[in-house]
């Protein structure tokens, strides 16, 4: 029997988007076929298939890659599924009931960080950011913890990749700065969004992984700045550790 014969036909497919969904670049079809093992054409054919129905885009480059908004909403609407959902949204409303703000599940789509769920705060003076709401990378506290956990080389692509659009007086508007700013975001293992994306609003953001360490969206609490502070968010930092850690065990264990 071949190596080919030993992957039922309608795991093939998949087994190429986990794999291209794994990495933090964009591969070409022979990377891929290093962590499958099916005959170079069966490969080749099967990308360019995946590329023609929109869920994988080829780079510049014109060999290598990468999965596309259709691949990301397929791991989006995984997520959202009912009882993921329930248990996502009842873990969001216990951090929720601790900060005392408003708490948000963020996850990296291609024009920036979407807000797939949210608890919004009871205190009657709030920033409105509600579920489908999309933010830039650069200069929020979700968007930061994505950038944090690619592999260096792979941060710095991203971070060139960016419109830096200027939002505030404290917004990063050089790729110097911003990934000056993501080493410490991954070094302390969450970002902060000290009015970078809106003046007047504070936001931390921790990272929500699956069990081998991956990324798969941000966890976050924002709040206006007169009420919260960086360093009052900061004392919370647990919650949202210890939420991330019940989500991924919930999720994927």
């Amino acid at each position: 029997m071949t190596e080919e014969n030993r992957i039922p036909t309608n795991l093939r497919t998949l087994l190429i988007l986990e794999v291209v969904g794994r990495s933090d670049h964009a591969m070409t079809p022979t990377e891929i076929n290093e962590q499958i093992g099916l005959p170079k054409q069966t490969v080749h054919r099967l990308v360019t298939t995946l590329e023609s129905e929109g869920f994988l885009a080829k780079e510049t480059d014109g060999k290598r890659y990468r999965p596309t908004r259709r691949s990301r909403l397929l791991g989006a609407g995984l997520l959202h599924a009912s009882r993921f959902h329930i248990t996502r949204h009842q873990v969001l409303q216990d951090v929720a009931s601790q900060v005392k703000e408003a708490v948000n599940f963020v996850v990296p789509e291609e024009t920036g960080m979407n807000y797939l769920d949210r608890i919004d705060t009871d205190w009657p003076f709030r920033i409105q950011l509600p579920v489908g709401t999309n933010v830039p990378f650069h200069c929020t506290a979700s968007g930061k913890t994505f950038m944090a956990s690619l592999s260096k080389a792979a941060r710095k692509k991203f971070v060139r990749g960016l419109r830096l659009t200027k939002l505030t007086d404290k917004t990063h508007v050089t790729a110097e700065t911003l990934l000056d700013d993501l080493a410490v975001c991954a070094k302390r293992g969450y970002a902060l969004d000290g009015e970078e994306f809106m003046d007047g609003m504070v936001a931390i953001a921790a990272p929500v992984t699956d069990t081998s360490g991956r990324f798969v969206a941000a966890l976050a609490y924002h709040g206006p700045s007169q009420r919260l502070s960086l360093e009052q968010a900061e004392k919370q930092i647990g919650v949202l550790f210890e939420a991330a850690e019940t989500l991924k065990r919930s999720l994927f264990s």
